[in-house]
Order: structure tokens, then C-alpha cells, then sequence
């Protein structure tokens, strides 16, 4: 039986390629059947193994029991332990999360930095099949798509899964066989957290109806798993066809097949979740002006478009006051070239929105820079009276945040340059200017 299970966990690595000769892997040892099987298996292959452990004090003495093992287990196999001792009641407290989810995040927050710090190839851990069953069915029960169906990955990143075509009645069998001993948690025989009740209760009856149930769940998940490879081909197609980086075309979006899984799909890494993906499909047809928001992240219902941007520091300038000469950055993503020009018989003044063409005869001092404000008023080149920069951006198809953005130069206070987009018709070139100041945005 132990080269049997030996050889099947090898043929696993092989065929997933999980490790490569001569790479350094730490192993994620509790001290239960599963990591010691999984370590005892890794040496076995000649893997260069170090191990680390995590004592989340959860357990009073049976958690330091376990830590006493695992450092007996690496000095009986010369090998190098990493320990570290967490606060896991605290840490669920302060973020809000269930123990069990406090304890996940703080072990691979821990196996990670040991990999990053130690050049660490692979982190190897010792999920099995029956726990990639019970992932399944708890994804299931409390709702879940194609990925929760396809459970967990033998590989994910850095970390890898060999076991995960075992049981773990065949690692206990093993350990029994090599006469390698292992310690118990306790809390995995009760039945009061939901993957013990799957474990201890629901399982068993599955069983009766079935009892290859395991194996039989197991091969569901990798067609979900290769369903959901072939999913994510088709998302990802789908995304290109209507989103540019910062736009959602909803127009293209319209005529894409499963639109509302497309736009969940798209917001999702943004930190927006299932619910308000659906509100703002439902949303579609709304008004412009509604504004959705995730942690990082906000989408602005626009005229034909959503409108994605992250939640930065406000968008102010660095430099209110303009010289007359030389490079100014006056925003993050924003710099002005400045220069004073005599106006010449082969001067041609510049017709592109990205330069203003100023009679600095009749600019007024100082000359600044700032966001528009609410109430500003101008003279767009070329028209009688003033009208509300508002509007005019309005007309210019302007979304929320491009006009959160906006900035105008001033001349004593008046507005001369809406810039990127028209000058104040009070400071055009005329036929008698024979100074000008020539302003031109760079950005980036």
C-alpha cells in the first residue's frame, strides 16, 4: 500500500508538474496525518524540504502538543523548522472574520513571507481529496458559481497540492504502514463548524446513496475545473470586446452573450461584489450621474459608459502659482512647458487643445492654476458672453471625474485657458499682439 499511495501522489507531481528538480520547498506541517504524510512523501522523493509550522493558540495545551511534535518530527529528519506563534482570537476580532478564516489568512500571509524572504520555490500544503470534496459541497450549499464548483486547484501560485488525489484514509493507512506517528485535533470530531458537519454528517449519508461518492465528486470537480479553464478563455474574450481599461461600453456589453455574468466578472477584481454588479446592470438604462463604490474603487454611470477609477488622494495642483518661463509639474499626471514668444511674420499660432496661445499684453498677475470650482464662468474662443465651465464641459461629453479633474489658468483671477479644451476670448492672439504666452500641457 505505501508505494502504492507513493507512487499515485508522484504521479500527481508528474502529470501537474507541481515540482521541479533541485527546487527548495517549504512544507506547511500542523502535525496532523495529512502534513505528516505529506512531508514523509516529499523526502521520500529527494525534494530539498524545510518545514514551518503555525501555533495559533487555539487549543490551549493540545495546540503546543502539536508544536512539540512537529519540532520532534524535524529534528528526528534533520530538518529546518520556521515557528511562529499568532494571536488568532484577536486577529478574527479586529477584521471581522470567522476563527477558521483568521487562521487562513494569517498561515499563508506567514508561508508567503517565508518564500518571499527565503527564496522559497513552492509552498507545499496537504489538502487531500476528501477536503477538495468538502470544499465543493460547502461552496455549493451557501451558493456558488463554476469556480466554487471547481474547488481547489493543485496548483495556485507558488502553492502547491499534491495530495489532492488521496484520501485521507489512505494517508492514515500509509503513516501506519511506514510507522510514522501523528498527532489528532480534537476539534476535527466535533460536529459543531461546517465542514466537520459535512465531514462527520453529510458525507456519510452521500455515501449510502453512493459509496464511491468521494471519488465520484471528485471527478465532477476536475470537469468544472476544465469547464472553468474554458469559462475564463470566453470571459476574458467577452471583457476585451467592452471594456478599454477605464470604460465599459454598454452598448458592446448589450450584445455579448451572458452580459450580466460578463460585467460581474469584469467588476469583481475591482472589489465590487455580486449584488451591486447586478444593481448596475439593472441600471443600465438609468440616468447619468450614479455613482457606485468599492473599497478602492468607484464607477460612475456615464452618458454611454461606465467609468472606472480608483479612490486616490484628491486630485490638487503642485504649483498655484505659474512662472513665466520653463517646466512646471502642476498635478500628479500633469505638467506645464512655458514660454514667452515674440510674434514674428512666420509665427503660427498653435490650433491644438493641448497648447494655449495667451497675449501676455493683457494677462493679468499673478497667473495660477487651479480645479474648477463651481460657479466658474467663461468666454470659450470665439463667442459672445460667458457661459458656466459646467456647461461648457458638459457639451464637451465630459464624465464626473474627468470634470473633478479640470483645471483652468487664471489671469487675476479670471479664467484665460479651460486647459486642454478652449481660452477665455478675452486673451486671443490679435492682429495687434506682439507678445504671447505659449503654455503647453505635457502629460504624464
Amino acid at each position: 500500500m505505501k508505494d502504492e499511495l507513493y507512487n499515485k501522489v508522484l504521479g500527481t507531481i508528474r502529470r501537474h508538474r507541481l515540482l521541479l528538480p533541485d527546487e527548495k520547498v517549504l512544507v506547511a506541517v500542523s502535525g496532523g496525518a495529512d502534513s505528516v504524510a505529506l512531508l514523509r512523501i516529499l523526502l521520500r522523493t529527494g525534494c530539498h524540504c524545510e518545514v514551518a509550522h503555525c501555533n495559533f493558540h487555539l487549543r490551549g495545551e493540545e495546540s503546543d502538543r502539536d508544536e512539540r511534535f512537529v519540532r520532534d518530527l524535524c529534528r528526528a529528519h534533520s530538518l529546518r523548522l520556521f515557528v511562529e506563534d499568532f494571536d488568532t482570537a484577536s486577529y478574527a476580532r479586529e477584521k471581522g472574520v470567522s476563527i477558521e478564516m483568521a487562521a487562513r489568512e494569517q498561515r499563508y500571509a506567514y508561508f508567503e513571507k517565508l518564500r518571499s524572504e527565503l527564496r522559497f520555490d513552492k509552498i507545499a500544503v496537504a489538502h487531500h481529496r476528501d477536503d477538495n470534496v468538502e470544499t465543493m459541497l460547502l461552496n455549493l450549499v451557501r451558493g456558488t458559481g463554476l469556480k466554487g464548483l471547481a474547488a481547489m486547484h493543485y496548483r495556485n501560485g507558488a502553492v502547491v497540492r499534491p495530495l489532492l488525489d488521496v484520501s485521507r484514509e489512505e494517508l492514515e493507512l500509509y503513516l501506519s504502514e511506514i510507522g510514522q506517528s501523528f498527532v489528532t485535533d480534537s476539534t476535527n470530531l466535533e460536529a459543531d463548524v461546517a465542514r466537520n458537519k459535512v465531514r462527520l454528517e453529510v458525507l456519510p449519508m452521500l455515501k449510502a446513496l453512493n459509496p464511491s461518492v468521494a471519488d465520484a465528486l471528485q471527478e465532477a470537480i476536475r470537469h468544472a475545473q476544465d469547464a472553468y479553464v474554458l469559462y475564463r478563455v470566453a470571459v476574458d474574450e467577452m471583457k476585451a470586446r467592452v471594456f478599454d481599461g477605464s470604460r465599459i461600453d454598454m452598448a458592446a456589453l448589450r450584445g455579448v452573450p451572458a452580459a450580466p455574468t460578463v460585467l460581474f466578472e469584469l467588476l469583481s477584481p475591482y472589489g465590487f461584489n455580486g449584488a451591486q454588479a447586478g444593481e448596475i446592470w439593472e441600471q443600465m438604462d438609468g440616468g447619468a450621474g450614479k455613482v457606485y463604490q468599492s473599497a478602492e474603487w468607484r464607477l460612475l454611470r456615464d452618458r454611454d459608459s461606465w467609468v472606472l477609477e480608483r479612490k486616490d488622494e484628491p486630485y490638487e495642483c503642485l504649483c498655484p502659482v505659474l512662472p513665466l518661463e520653463g517646466f512646471v509639474r502642476v498635478a500628479p499626471d500633469l505638467a506645464f512647458s512655458i514660454r514667452r514668444v515674440h510674434r514674428g511674420p512666420d509665427f503660427s499660432i498653435p490650433t491644438d487643445k493641448g497648447t494655449a496661445c495667451l497675449d501676455l499684453g493683457k494677462l493679468e498677475y499673478p497667473i495660477t492654476v487651479r480645479r474648477v470650482e463651481t460657479g466658474d464662468r467663461f468666454t470659450p474662443l470665439g463667442m459672445k458672453g460667458t457661459k458656466l465651465v459646467s456647461d461648457f464641459l458638459t457639451d464637451c461629453k465630459k464624465s464626473v471625474f474627468e470634470k473633478e479633474r479640470q483645471l483652468v489658468v487664471c489671469s487675476g483671477g479670471k479664467i484665460a485657458w479651460l486647459v486642454g479644451e478652449r481660452i477665455d476670448d478675452r486673451y486671443r492672439i490679435g492682429d495687434d499682439t506682439t507678445r504671447m504666452l505659449v503654455v503647453q500641457a505635457v502629460k504624464g
